[in-house]
């Protein structure tokens, strides 16, 4: 177990773990921040805080952290109702304040009552979704570059007319990378693993950028018509010189501080963000190969401090992301290294070669996301929680079906609703056991309680009680039981008071603190 921590047998996959993650963070960044209606310069202070702000200070093995689709209606609604982005700014300071004071004060317990079949739902839903909404840039289509948790758009675009739309503007070249790249992917993981070559240690996701940056440069050298130019390749904002690029970073206004907008946007985006982070990593310790567990408390205070940072500088709200975090973990990422690496090179790579990235095809980005997409939604997930039994498939299924027919918050709620109810519905049909049999000629009846016995079997109890036949001999079996509601102990107790007056004959069975050994005892 040693040997998978130290820091030799971990530094290549964490290196390739952090270059993929930062290849996709780049253009989503800029799609998330454009769909978020603040500037495209935003989204990447907001990736770059999240990978070496939050990075230092979560506990998070594979968490990476950066602007999130989730948050655009929320940051939409304060960009609207502050009407300045030095104010939003200010608002995103005060929501990492805020998401410090929960975590202070242990809110990230919520975590642990999210069930694992709601959190696997989750994971399958967001693999479907990446599918879908990579098609389009797959056939030239550049029309939704943000990572959405949604296949119907709020402005009513719906998934057939955006397919329409995307085979309306097919473009050949584009097609041609995609292909060249899922061929790639397709070497790398079914041919070169049987081969254990040096070339399989290489992150496949480098080599399918490389190809695609190369192939599209040759055809603008050998014929400009069919390279792929404008909003096909990614595009990141080109300063001058050094004082332009400080101008890309703004400072919030101090002076909105006793604007009470500022404090209701601030809570709205803390609480988002903050069950954001929290499902996240809760997913992300679900894929984890090593079975580690993210203390939930202090992912919320390096939250906070990471919303507080990007907030000062200029830059959007963030939250851990489910997307980013897979596919470093997918790449070889054991460690968070990785989440450091990320950020490091997008710091790097947008001071210094913001003119290179935007050489990349959408295309090839659109394939790495595919390629991740299916490993969340992989048939053997559907497969394994159908066996499982119905009580953890259709909380997982409906988790599912909600998630792609709303969005990523009402299908995980709707989940969790279906998981409540078989929860109730298991203690309602568990909390007791009858069985009748004879004993001397007389019928005798015993009533094995369960282990909890809520209000909730007070109905049942209660006329399970009163349909038992005067003169029968009846057992109370408690010896299995740690809990029961005080309105099934009156409920017991007054049917014990008035046994006599019905012939009943009541023997008590229960354990005894000081004794564990079994105690009966004779009430009437």
């Amino acid at each position: 177990m040693k040997n998978q921590f130290s820091a030799e047998s971990t530094l290549m996959g964490d290196i390739r773990g952090g270059v993929v993650s930062f290849l996709v963070a780049v253009p989503l960044c800029l799609g998330i921040a454009l769909a978020s209606g603040v500037p495209l310069f935003a989204g990447i202070i907001a990736g770059i805080v999240g990978g070496l702000v939050v990075g230092v200070f979560s506990k998070s093995a594979l968490s990476i952290s950066g602007p999130e689709a989730g948050l655009i209606v929320v940051v939409l609604a304060a960009m609207d109702s502050l009407e300045t982005f030095s104010t939003f700014l200010l608002a995103t300071c005060f929501a990492g304040v805020f998401q410090l004071m929960l975590g202070y004060a242990r809110a990230g317990i919520i975590s642990n009552f999210f069930p694992s079949s709601v959190i696997k739902g989750m994971l399958a839903a967001i693999g479907i979704i990446l599918i879908f909404k990579q098609i389009p840039l797959l056939v030239g289509y550049d029309g939704d570059h943000a990572e959405s948790f949604s296949l119907f758009q709020p402005d009513g675009i719906n998934l057939l007319r955006q397919g329409q739309w995307a085979f309306a503007h097919i473009n050949a070249t584009a097609i041609l990378i995609a292909l060249l790249s899922m061929g790639i992917f397709f070497i790398w993981e079914f041919i070169l693993p049987r081969k254990n070559t040096l070339l399989g240690k290489i992150p496949p996701a480098l080599i399918v950028v490389i190809s695609a940056v190369l192939v599209n440069t040759c055809f603008q050298v050998f014929n400009p018509a069919w390279a792929l130019k404008d909003n096909h390749l990614v595009q990141l904002p080109v300063p001058a010189d050094f004082s332009g690029f400080l101008k890309l970073f703004t400072l919030p206004d101090f002076s909105q501080i006793g604007n009470p907008r500022v404090y209701s946007a601030a809570i709205a985006i803390a609480l988002v963000a903050s069950l954001e982070a929290l499902l996240s990593i809760e997913a992300t310790d679900e894929l984890d190969p090593l079975n580690r567990k993210t203390p939930s408390n202090q992912e919320l205070k390096a939250q906070g401090i990471g919303n507080l940072v990007s907030g000062l500088i200029g830059g959007m709200p963030l939250t851990s992301v489910i997307v980013r975090s897979s596919i470093s973990l997918n790449a070889g990422a054991r460690t968070k290294r990785a989440a450091l690496i990320h950020g490091f090179m997008l710091l790097i790579c947008v001071v210094t070669l913001p003119a290179l990235l935007n050489e990349i095809p959408w295309a090839a980005l659109a394939s790495i996301l595919l390629v991740t997409g299916y490993r969340l939604a992989r048939v053997s997930v559907f497969r394994d929680q159908y066996k499982a039994g119905l009580l953890k498939f259709l909380p997982f299924i409906t988790t599912v079906g909600a998630i792609l027919l709303t969005d990523l918050i009402s299908g995980i709620a709707i989940g969790m609703v279906m998981s409540l109810f078989f929860i109730i519905r298991e203690t309602y049909l568990k909390a007791h056991q009858t069985f009748t049999y004879e004993m001397n000629g007389k019928e005798s009846i015993r009533i094995r309680l369960g282990d909890y016995v809520s209000f909730l079997n007070k109905a049942s109890i209660s006329s399970l009680l009163e349909r038992i036949p005067n003169g029968t001999r009846v057992e109370i079996d408690y010896t299995q039981t740690s809990y029961i509601d005080s309105d099934v102990q009156d409920i017991l107790q007054r049917f014990e008071a008035h046994a006599h007056a019905r012939d009943i004959y009541i023997i008590r069975l229960e354990t005894n603190s000081a004794n564990p050994t079994l105690h009966q005892q004779m009430v009437v």
